[in-house]
């Protein structure tokens, strides 16, 4: 039997679009008086944040429309404004600098710890009677006549060999009137709701990247608080889209913290067509060039982490309500390309859904044969369409999509739109395929060289995941499932030279030599390799469920509280 807890609204995910969504029903809640909703945030991580990683400017206008005040409040992270912005073309050897986009502006802006931000928001929403539950991995929806009921938590004290140990537990029912899936990027009850209820009809298929970032504490003389750098070009081709990111972050005023930090992060559009193509090694080979590594020799990384982000933009979005509830934040894929930031798009979206299903909670409650979560889901949706969200990704909609022509095209076209067409162009550019589609078979693909560990400046995978913080019970069942195991050495390792172990930012996979038993129990080496998951490597960054070529890796939620332990991404 599970326990169970009924609530009025369930938030899945402590991320900014569901701590925005839960503050602003418990805000509506106090300014009416009459009316008081539970609502209950889950949360898979140890504690809020710590499975939050971004790079990132932050831009208030949704944190200012939220909570006014934030600026005068003393408890809130250190937030470092931003001093400059540049934007540069890197080759083997040099960086020319370009003309920073006008999206790309950062004026206003703050460099801030995601992480540490939405810590701050999670201690905002206890403060008005939010219930938040860390280490409640979600793993399912509770579907009942076609509708949603809930969710229900996963089992924990299960052993590797699917035994129950002595400290089994049962996950527990949330009971809601109304969920929120807030989950990030690829969130696992977000594709349970698209499949069940055909979320992505008519939709183009969402395009991702992956985003590998780093921590460093570098020399004095190398620290420039408040300077904002972003790269493209070197050392990807031509043909893949992607860049860095380089923020120097302010020493806290208190003294505490580390000081002279400077965020640094490589991105990797996952319509790569190169199976060769290592995201971990493309993070490495970048600090490499001279730009990158005067700035960061010396130094010490602190902290390494990895995620992937939407990147379909307008297009891509899928149907935002189902009956039972609602998609919001980046779990939708709300990501302003250009702009390189979703983070205020994010805590939009989940305000508004708050202000549609409070307004359809108060109605519900003098009208018995009200609908409410129908109500709500087109009252949110109505109102996206009505926001400065909307206008933003309307704007920007064929930036993205431009590049799949290739880099230069891609920025000739970028600077059309912006300049000439201003946004306004008569015509939606598509996206070509989903990720996953994009692979060329590793006989057509150049190898590509990567640096060797050095010490100073390129880290080895497992150093780095190291220093993710990431734990996982070594006696459970994997969370990442193959649903046929015999496709990788069929398809995956003859095919594609065996991607995993180059798409995976940790380490997750790799193709070891399948040692079996020979005549007479005398051991004999066979011809073929098997994979193997490492699964307690794992940062849930999703890019294996992503870029499989066959979509025979599905991932899933593994105990509460596992994962990275993040502090200042």
């Amino acid at each position: 039997e599970r326990d169970e807890l009924e609530v009025d609204v369930a938030v899945v995910g402590a991320g900014p679009a569901g701590l925005a969504a839960a503050i602003r029903l418990k805000q509506l809640c106090a300014q009416r008086g009459d009316t008081d909703l539970s609502v209950c945030v889950l949360e898979k991580g140890a504690e809020v944040g710590a499975h939050i990683l971004s790079g990132n400017v932050f831009e208030p206008r949704a944190l200012d429309e939220l909570l006014p005040d934030w600026r005068s409040d003393e408890s809130r992270p250190h937030m470092t404004p931003v001093t400059s912005d540049r934007f540069e073309l890197l080759t083997p050897g040099r960086a020319w600098r370009l003309p920073t986009p006008p999206q790309m502006h950062n004026t206003g802006n703050f460099i801030v710890s995601l992480s540490q931000l939405v810590r701050w928001l999670g201690s905002k929403a206890e403060e008005l009677g939010v219930d938040i539950f860390p280490s409640f991995a979600a793993s399912g929806l509770l579907v009942e006549n076609g509708r949603v009921r809930g969710v229900v938590t996963r089992d924990m004290g299960i052993a590797k060999d699917g035994s129950r140990k002595p400290t089994f537990t049962r996950g527990a029912a949330i009971r809601a009137r109304l969920t929120l899936l807030a989950e990030g990027a690829r969130g696992s009850l977000t594709k349970e709701a698209e499949r069940i209820f055909d979320l992505r009809a008519g939709r183009e298929p969402q395009t991702y990247a992956l985003g590998l970032k780093e921590v460093w504490r570098v020399l004095p003389g190398q620290h420039r608080p408040g300077e904002v750098l972003h790269t493209i070009g070197w050392p990807l081709d031509m043909q893949t889209y992607g860049g860095s990111f380089m923020y120097h972050m302010e020493d806290e005023p208190d003294g505490h913290g580390e000081k002279h930090r400077v965020a640094t992060g490589f991105v990797v559009a996952l319509d790569y067509r190169n199976p060769h193509l290592n995201t971990f090694g493309e993070l490495q080979k970048w600090k490499t060039h001279p730009a990158i590594r005067r700035v960061l020799e010396g130094g010490e990384c602190l902290q390494y982490g990895a995620r992937t982000l939407n990147e379909g933009g307008l297009q891509s979005i899928p149907r935002l309500a189902f009956p039972g509830g609602a998609i919001v934040g980046c779990a939708a894929g709300f990501l302003n390309v250009p702009k390189i930031k979703g983070t205020h798009t994010a805590m939009k979206s989940g305000m508004l859904a708050a202000e549609a299903a409070f307004d359809s909670f108060v109605e519900s409650a003098s009208d018995d044969e009200f609908d409410v979560t129908a109500a709500a889901g087109t009252a949110y949706e109505s109102a996206i369409e009505a926001s400065w969200v909307y206008d933003e990704l309307r704007t920007v909609r064929n930036i993205r999509p431009g590049f799949k022509y290739g880099l230069l095209p891609g920025l000739a076209y970028g600077a059309l739109d912006t300049y000439i067409l201003r946004g306004r162009a008569p015509w939606t550019l598509s996206h070509a395929e989903p990720d996953h589609a994009t692979l060329e078979p590793a006989s057509e693909s150049k190898p590509i060289e990567y640096p060797k560990p050095d010490g100073k400046v390129v880290l080895d995978v497992l150093t780095a995941v190291s220093l993710s913080g990431t734990t996982h019970d070594h006696d459970e069942p994997a969370h990442l499932k193959l649903s046929d195991d015999s496709v990788p050495e069929k398809i995956n390792l003859p095919v594609y030279d065996g991607p995993e172990g180059r798409y995976c930012p940790a380490r997750v996979y790799e193709y070891v030599d399948d040692d079996s038993e020979g005549v007479d129990g005398v051991a004999s080496r066979s011809a073929v390799q098997k994979l193997v998951i490492n699964a307690q490597n794992c940062v849930h960054c999703k890019a294996c469920d992503i870029k499989d070529p066959t979509q025979n890796i599905n991932w899933t939620v593994p105990e509460g509280g596992d994962g990275p332990k993040y502090t200042m991404m």
